[in-house]
Protein backbone atom coordinates (compact mmCIF):
# COMPACT_ATOMS: atom_id res chain seq x y z
CA UNK A 1 0.00 0.00 0.00
CA UNK A 2 2.11 2.97 -1.12
CA UNK A 3 2.22 6.20 0.33
CA UNK A 4 -0.36 6.21 3.65
CA UNK A 5 -2.79 8.66 3.60
CA UNK A 6 -5.33 9.41 6.53
CA UNK A 7 -9.42 8.89 5.88
CA UNK A 8 -9.80 10.79 8.81
CA UNK A 9 -8.04 12.80 11.59
CA UNK A 10 -9.98 13.65 15.36
CA UNK A 11 -8.39 17.06 16.56
CA UNK A 12 -9.58 17.50 19.89
CA UNK A 13 -13.01 17.04 20.29
CA UNK A 14 -14.80 18.03 23.39
CA UNK A 15 -18.54 17.51 24.51
CA UNK A 16 -19.81 18.96 27.79
CA UNK A 17 -22.73 17.29 29.31
CA UNK A 18 -24.04 17.60 33.06
CA UNK A 19 -22.82 14.12 34.35
CA UNK A 20 -20.17 13.53 31.47
CA UNK A 21 -17.60 15.08 29.30
CA UNK A 22 -15.67 14.06 26.07
CA UNK A 23 -12.15 15.52 27.05
CA UNK A 24 -9.65 16.42 24.27
CA UNK A 25 -10.67 13.48 21.93
CA UNK A 26 -8.12 12.94 19.60
CA UNK A 27 -7.04 10.48 17.25
CA UNK A 28 -6.44 9.05 13.14
CA UNK A 29 -7.15 6.61 11.06
CA UNK A 30 -5.38 5.68 8.19
CA UNK A 31 -6.82 4.74 4.98
CA UNK A 32 -7.24 1.45 4.05
CA UNK A 33 -7.40 0.15 7.69
CA UNK A 34 -9.30 -1.44 10.68
CA UNK A 35 -9.86 0.93 14.37
CA UNK A 36 -11.11 -0.50 17.35
CA UNK A 37 -12.38 1.99 19.13
CA UNK A 38 -12.76 0.03 22.54
CA UNK A 39 -13.54 1.56 25.94
CA UNK A 40 -16.41 -0.18 28.37
CA UNK A 41 -20.00 1.13 28.09
CA UNK A 42 -20.44 4.97 29.00
CA UNK A 43 -16.62 5.47 27.73
CA UNK A 44 -17.55 7.80 25.39
CA UNK A 45 -17.60 6.24 22.53
CA UNK A 46 -21.08 7.04 21.05
CA UNK A 47 -20.19 10.15 21.86
CA UNK A 48 -17.32 10.92 19.87
CA UNK A 49 -18.95 9.06 16.97
CA UNK A 50 -22.15 11.44 17.47
CA UNK A 51 -19.85 14.00 17.60
CA UNK A 52 -17.74 12.90 14.38
CA UNK A 53 -20.85 13.04 12.43
CA UNK A 54 -22.15 16.48 13.93
CA UNK A 55 -25.22 14.40 14.83
CA UNK A 56 -24.41 16.42 18.31
CA UNK A 57 -22.97 20.20 18.35
CA UNK A 58 -19.47 19.43 19.84
CA UNK A 59 -18.03 21.89 22.13
CA UNK A 60 -14.67 21.97 20.51
CA UNK A 61 -12.18 20.24 18.12
CA UNK A 62 -12.27 19.53 14.86
CA UNK A 63 -12.68 16.39 12.58
CA UNK A 64 -10.94 16.47 8.79
CA UNK A 65 -12.25 13.45 6.65
CA UNK A 66 -10.34 12.50 3.29
CA UNK A 67 -8.95 15.93 3.81
CA UNK A 68 -11.78 18.50 4.20
CA UNK A 69 -13.29 19.78 7.53
CA UNK A 70 -16.29 18.59 8.27
CA UNK A 71 -18.01 21.97 9.68
CA UNK A 72 -17.19 23.22 6.37
CA UNK A 73 -18.21 20.25 4.03
CA UNK A 74 -20.64 18.10 5.71
CA UNK A 75 -22.95 17.33 2.97
CA UNK A 76 -20.12 16.01 0.47
CA UNK A 77 -18.04 14.42 2.94
CA UNK A 78 -21.14 12.08 4.20
CA UNK A 79 -21.90 11.19 1.13
CA UNK A 80 -18.58 9.41 1.18
CA UNK A 81 -19.34 7.80 4.47
CA UNK A 82 -21.56 5.25 6.13
CA UNK A 83 -22.98 4.62 9.40
CA UNK A 84 -23.78 1.79 11.16
CA UNK A 85 -25.52 1.77 14.30
CA UNK A 86 -27.93 -0.50 16.02
CA UNK A 87 -30.82 1.98 16.09
CA UNK A 88 -33.39 0.63 13.91
CA UNK A 89 -35.31 2.68 11.33
CA UNK A 90 -39.04 2.07 9.99
CA UNK A 91 -39.58 -1.00 11.08
CA UNK A 92 -42.84 -1.50 9.12
CA UNK A 93 -41.26 -0.16 5.60
CA UNK A 94 -40.12 -3.39 2.83
CA UNK A 95 -36.87 -2.92 2.58
CA UNK A 96 -37.57 -2.17 -1.04
CA UNK A 97 -38.97 0.86 -0.16
CA UNK A 98 -36.25 2.32 2.05
CA UNK A 99 -33.39 1.54 -0.77
CA UNK A 100 -35.71 3.52 -3.14
CA UNK A 101 -35.46 6.79 -0.85
CA UNK A 102 -32.40 6.33 0.17
CA UNK A 103 -30.86 5.77 -2.89
CA UNK A 104 -31.90 9.47 -4.08
CA UNK A 105 -29.23 11.02 -1.79
CA UNK A 106 -26.37 9.41 -3.62
CA UNK A 107 -25.02 10.44 -6.75
CA UNK A 108 -22.87 7.45 -6.61
CA UNK A 109 -25.66 4.72 -5.94
CA UNK A 110 -24.18 2.16 -7.97
CA UNK A 111 -27.57 -0.53 -8.57
CA UNK A 112 -25.65 -3.44 -9.81
CA UNK A 113 -23.56 -3.18 -6.66
CA UNK A 114 -26.27 -2.58 -4.36
CA UNK A 115 -28.35 -6.36 -6.28
CA UNK A 116 -25.19 -8.14 -5.41
CA UNK A 117 -24.82 -7.56 -2.12
CA UNK A 118 -28.52 -8.72 -1.59
CA UNK A 119 -27.68 -11.62 -3.09
CA UNK A 120 -24.52 -12.32 -1.55
CA UNK A 121 -26.18 -11.54 1.94
CA UNK A 122 -29.55 -13.37 0.83
CA UNK A 123 -31.70 -10.02 1.46
CA UNK A 124 -35.36 -10.80 0.64
CA UNK A 125 -36.48 -7.16 -0.41
CA UNK A 126 -40.27 -7.69 -0.12
CA UNK A 127 -39.39 -8.56 4.27
CA UNK A 128 -40.05 -5.86 6.36
CA UNK A 129 -37.36 -4.67 8.90
CA UNK A 130 -38.89 -5.72 11.66
CA UNK A 131 -39.40 -9.16 9.94
CA UNK A 132 -34.99 -8.92 9.80
CA UNK A 133 -32.87 -10.52 12.63
CA UNK A 134 -30.36 -8.22 14.21
CA UNK A 135 -27.61 -9.76 11.64
CA UNK A 136 -29.68 -10.02 8.47
CA UNK A 137 -30.89 -6.38 9.49
CA UNK A 138 -26.80 -5.26 9.49
CA UNK A 139 -26.09 -6.63 6.33
CA UNK A 140 -28.89 -4.38 4.74
CA UNK A 141 -27.43 -1.53 6.06
CA UNK A 142 -24.08 -2.58 5.46
CA UNK A 143 -25.71 -2.86 1.80
CA UNK A 144 -26.71 0.76 1.57
CA UNK A 145 -23.70 1.74 2.75
CA UNK A 146 -21.17 0.07 0.24
CA UNK A 147 -23.56 0.75 -2.66
CA UNK A 148 -23.19 3.77 -3.29
CA UNK A 149 -19.09 3.67 -2.35
CA UNK A 150 -18.69 5.27 1.42
CA UNK A 151 -14.71 4.67 1.53
CA UNK A 152 -15.20 5.36 5.76
CA UNK A 153 -17.54 2.96 7.68
CA UNK A 154 -18.20 3.65 11.19
CA UNK A 155 -20.00 1.49 12.67
CA UNK A 156 -21.02 2.04 16.75
CA UNK A 157 -21.39 -1.81 18.17
CA UNK A 158 -22.06 -3.75 14.94
CA UNK A 159 -21.39 -7.35 16.66
CA UNK A 160 -23.09 -7.03 19.75
CA UNK A 161 -26.11 -9.13 20.12
CA UNK A 162 -25.05 -11.37 17.35
CA UNK A 163 -24.42 -14.75 17.56
CA UNK A 164 -20.46 -15.95 16.69
CA UNK A 165 -21.13 -17.54 13.44
CA UNK A 166 -23.23 -14.26 12.33
CA UNK A 167 -20.18 -11.35 13.82
CA UNK A 168 -17.55 -14.18 12.54
CA UNK A 169 -19.08 -13.97 9.16
CA UNK A 170 -19.39 -9.77 9.27
CA UNK A 171 -15.79 -10.17 10.66
CA UNK A 172 -14.99 -11.27 7.45
CA UNK A 173 -17.02 -8.96 5.38
CA UNK A 174 -15.32 -5.89 7.08
CA UNK A 175 -11.86 -7.06 6.23
CA UNK A 176 -12.99 -7.52 2.60
CA UNK A 177 -14.17 -4.08 2.52
CA UNK A 178 -10.43 -2.84 3.73
CA UNK A 179 -8.63 -5.09 1.66
CA UNK A 180 -8.59 -2.66 -1.74
CA UNK A 181 -6.95 0.07 0.34
CA UNK A 182 -9.28 2.85 -0.26
CA UNK A 183 -12.48 1.69 2.51
CA UNK A 184 -11.35 2.71 6.25
CA UNK A 185 -13.63 1.05 9.03
CA UNK A 186 -13.91 2.87 12.86
CA UNK A 187 -15.45 -0.42 14.74
CA UNK A 188 -16.78 0.81 18.07
CA UNK A 189 -17.20 -2.15 20.52
CA UNK A 190 -16.92 -3.78 24.22
CA UNK A 191 -16.11 -7.01 22.56
CA UNK A 192 -12.62 -7.50 22.25
CA UNK A 193 -12.62 -11.02 21.02
CA UNK A 194 -13.81 -8.99 17.20
CA UNK A 195 -10.81 -6.90 17.12
CA UNK A 196 -8.33 -9.42 18.07
CA UNK A 197 -9.71 -11.07 14.40
CA UNK A 198 -9.87 -7.95 12.39
CA UNK A 199 -8.34 -4.59 14.06
CA UNK A 200 -5.32 -3.07 12.23
CA UNK A 201 -5.72 -0.12 15.02
CA UNK A 202 -7.01 0.07 18.51
CA UNK A 203 -7.92 3.70 19.61
CA UNK A 204 -8.82 2.84 23.59
CA UNK A 205 -11.33 5.62 25.42
CA UNK A 206 -11.78 6.00 29.27
CA UNK A 207 -14.46 8.37 30.86
CA UNK A 208 -14.40 10.29 27.96
CA UNK A 209 -10.76 10.70 27.62
CA UNK A 210 -8.14 8.62 25.28
CA UNK A 211 -5.53 6.57 27.25
CA UNK A 212 -3.81 5.20 23.65
CA UNK A 213 -4.26 4.94 20.08
CA UNK A 214 -1.85 2.59 18.42
CA UNK A 215 -1.38 -0.01 15.81
CA UNK A 216 -3.18 -3.53 17.98
CA UNK A 217 0.30 -4.98 18.24
CA UNK A 218 2.22 -2.13 19.73
CA UNK A 219 -1.17 -1.68 21.91
CA UNK A 220 -1.29 -4.58 23.49
CA UNK A 221 2.38 -4.86 23.35
CA UNK A 222 2.96 -1.50 26.01
CA UNK A 223 1.40 -3.71 28.21
CA UNK A 224 2.18 -6.61 30.77
CA UNK A 225 0.44 -8.53 33.26
CA UNK A 226 2.17 -9.71 36.38
CA UNK A 227 1.77 -12.01 38.96
CA UNK A 228 3.51 -12.42 41.87
CA UNK A 229 3.56 -12.89 45.77
CA UNK A 230 1.84 -10.86 48.09
CA UNK A 231 4.94 -9.87 50.02
CA UNK A 232 6.13 -8.66 46.36
CA UNK A 233 3.17 -6.52 45.92
CA UNK A 234 4.93 -4.08 48.26
CA UNK A 235 8.16 -3.47 46.02
CA UNK A 236 6.37 -2.88 42.82
CA UNK A 237 2.66 -1.65 43.97
CA UNK A 238 4.05 1.91 42.64
CA UNK A 239 4.79 1.03 39.00
CA UNK A 240 1.30 -0.81 38.52
CA UNK A 241 -1.57 0.64 36.57
CA UNK A 242 -4.03 -1.46 38.89
CA UNK A 243 -3.69 -4.42 40.62
CA UNK A 244 -6.48 -7.39 42.27
CA UNK A 245 -5.53 -9.30 45.23
CA UNK A 246 -6.10 -13.36 44.99
CA UNK A 247 -5.60 -16.36 46.94
CA UNK A 248 -2.07 -16.52 45.89
CA UNK A 249 -0.59 -13.14 45.66
CA UNK A 250 -1.70 -10.58 43.09
CA UNK A 251 -2.14 -9.61 39.55
CA UNK A 252 -1.90 -6.53 37.79
CA UNK A 253 -0.91 -4.30 34.93
CA UNK A 254 2.12 -2.25 34.23
CA UNK A 255 3.62 -0.39 31.72
CA UNK A 256 6.28 -2.72 29.37
CA UNK A 257 8.83 -0.16 30.16
CA UNK A 258 8.46 0.08 33.63
CA UNK A 259 9.31 -3.70 34.02
CA UNK A 260 12.70 -4.42 35.28
CA UNK A 261 14.41 -8.23 35.38
CA UNK A 262 15.07 -7.28 39.42
CA UNK A 263 11.14 -6.97 39.89
CA UNK A 264 11.53 -10.51 40.16
CA UNK A 265 7.78 -11.19 39.26
CA UNK A 266 6.46 -13.41 36.23
CA UNK A 267 4.69 -11.63 33.72
CA UNK A 268 2.78 -11.95 30.12
CA UNK A 269 1.02 -10.59 27.85
CA UNK A 270 -2.08 -9.18 27.81
CA UNK A 271 -5.49 -9.41 25.90
CA UNK A 272 -7.50 -6.46 25.24
CA UNK A 273 -9.87 -7.32 28.02
CA UNK A 274 -7.62 -7.68 30.63
CA UNK A 275 -6.01 -4.44 29.45
CA UNK A 276 -9.82 -3.04 29.72
CA UNK A 277 -10.19 -4.39 33.17
CA UNK A 278 -7.26 -3.13 34.74
CA UNK A 279 -7.82 0.24 33.47
CA UNK A 280 -11.68 0.08 35.17
CA UNK A 281 -10.14 -1.35 38.28
CA UNK A 282 -7.55 1.94 38.08
CA UNK A 283 -11.01 4.39 38.12
CA UNK A 284 -12.18 2.19 41.07
CA UNK A 285 -9.02 2.43 43.15
CA UNK A 286 -8.49 6.53 42.57
CA UNK A 287 -12.51 7.49 43.04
Amino acid sequence: KGEIMEAMIVKGICKNYETFKLNNVSFTLPQGFIMGFIGENGAGKTTTIKSILNIVNKDGGEVIVFGKNMDEEEINIKKNIGYISGESFYPKKRIKDITAVFKTFFDTWDEPVYQAYLKQFNLDENKRVYELSKGMKMKYELSLALSHHAHLLILDEPTSGLDPVVRDELLEIFQAIVEDGSTSVLFSTHITSDLDKCADFITFIQSGHIIDSLTKDDFIDKYRIVHGETDQLNLIKDKLISYKKNAFGFNGLIETNKLKETDLVKYAQPTLDEIMIYFAEKEKQHA
